[in-house]
């Protein structure tokens, strides 16, 4: 029998790699196959390098000016960055958020250095960003210039903005006029407002708020500004998207990105389904299966091309907060979870890589069933 494993990361436990190979350690006797997925988030850089990519390091500024050392990956004249790896929540220093001053300078940077290896096609995954100030930071680490009256570049991060006085793009680096720029990103929130870049995600990388409200002042400040400059910018504010990584993907847009979902960006860089078409049946999963995952997560990205092709999928997961027949309805013939082996959630991330073997010995038990459309 053929299987495919096609798991994102356990976040804080395992990555998509390791997922995969705790399951197959537990699938004896079958051929099986492995291909890391993401929703184009962290892990879309390991997916790349996986299927044939090479990877890059380049130091940029990290979301409060440390410098950091982010991966990337390139084949041919394609590129796949990760804003997190730059820009992140998880590169902060001590892990201290910084909703009013984190910056994603870094990520332009790395765009940069993207160039710099000569790709003319730049796919940037967004999700888990530290900033809240519109792709701002992203275009200074490009070249442009932000000042305040006085003619003096303003500080980093979405409060700043408020200082705005001027945008100078004549630095902007102009390869990226010839460059395709693929914004992969799954959520749809506009810019501003309700839905916005500050009101939704803000609270998340700790902003009060009060806060909230002066984010979302000062990305609408820089919205005016901007428009001067490219006066089309305000086109782009209430674009799906647009809200996306703190404001970077209006940012992105701006500069002529257009947006994909990320696990179909995902998808593609690993030929997902034409490897599908291949099993008998497939495994995803991630370590919280739940609402969020409904939104568009890779697991359920992995179960509507499955269902496609008319394979079986079963997901395991560290917990999962859906009911049966919701899971059944996202199309999972079966779930495996770390929870029911290990309900302490501490000791599940810790042996995570255990259990997944257990759950794979399992699965091996019921793979006949499984392609059989039975449920174990």
């Amino acid at each position: 029998m053929r299987i495919l494993i096609a798991t994102d990361k356990f976040k804080g436990s395992l990555t998509g790699p390791e997922v995969a190979a705790s399951l197959a350690a537990g699938l004896d006797g079958h051929r099986v196959d492995t291909v890391p997925v993401a929703d184009g988030g962290e892990g879309t850089v390991d997916a790349a390098i996986d299927v044939g990519f090479t990877e890059h390091r380049a130091t940029v500024s990290g979301p409060t000016g440390e410098q950091v050392e982010a991966r990337f990956a390139v084949r041919g004249g394609e590129a796949v960055i990760e804003m997190a790896a730059a820009s992140g929540l998880d590169v902060l220093p001590g892990g201290t958020l910084a909703p009013l001053t984190a910056s994603s300078r870094g990520t332009g940077e790395l765009i940069r250095a993207a160039l710099d290896t000569g790709c003319t096609r730049i796919t940037i995954g967004v999700g888990g960003s530290a900033n809240t100030d519109g792709g701002a930071g992203v275009l200074v680490g490009l070249g442009a210039r932000l000042q305040d009256a006085a003619g003096t570049a303003i500080a980093d991060g979405g409060a700043a903005l408020a200082d705005l006085a001027n945008i100078d793009l004549s630095g902007l680096d102009p390869r990226v006029a010839s460059c395709e720029i693929v914004l992969a990103a799954d959520v749809d929130n506009p810019l501003l407002g309700v839905r916005g870049a500050a009101a939704v995600f803000g609270p998340q990388k700790g902003a009060t708020s009060a806060d909230v409200e002066r984010l979302d002042a000062a990305l609408a400040h820089f919205v005016d500004v901007l428009s001067t400059a490219v006066p089309a910018a305000a086109d782009h504010v209430a674009a799906p998207g647009a809200g996306a990584a703190g404001g970077v993907g209006f940012a992105a847009l701006v500069l002529g990105a257009h947006r994909e979902p990320g696990t179909v960006v995902v998808q593609r860089l690993t030929d997902l389904t034409a490897k599908i078409a291949e099993a008998d049946f497939v495994i995803t999963g991630e370590g919280s299966l739940d609402e969020q995952s409904l939104g568009g997560k890779a697991p359920i990205g992995v179960a509507k091309a499955a269902i496609a092709a008319g394979v079986p999928v079963v997901a395991v997961c560290g917990r999962t907060t859906l009911d049966d027949t919701t899971l059944r309805e996202a199309g999972f013939a079966a779930v495996y979870a770390l929870s029911d082996l290990e309900p302490d959630v501490q000791k599940s991330m810790a042996g995570a890589s255990g259990l997944l073997r257990q759950i794979g010995t399992t699965i091996n038990a019921d793979a006949e069933r499984l392609t059989q459309g039975v449920t174990p």
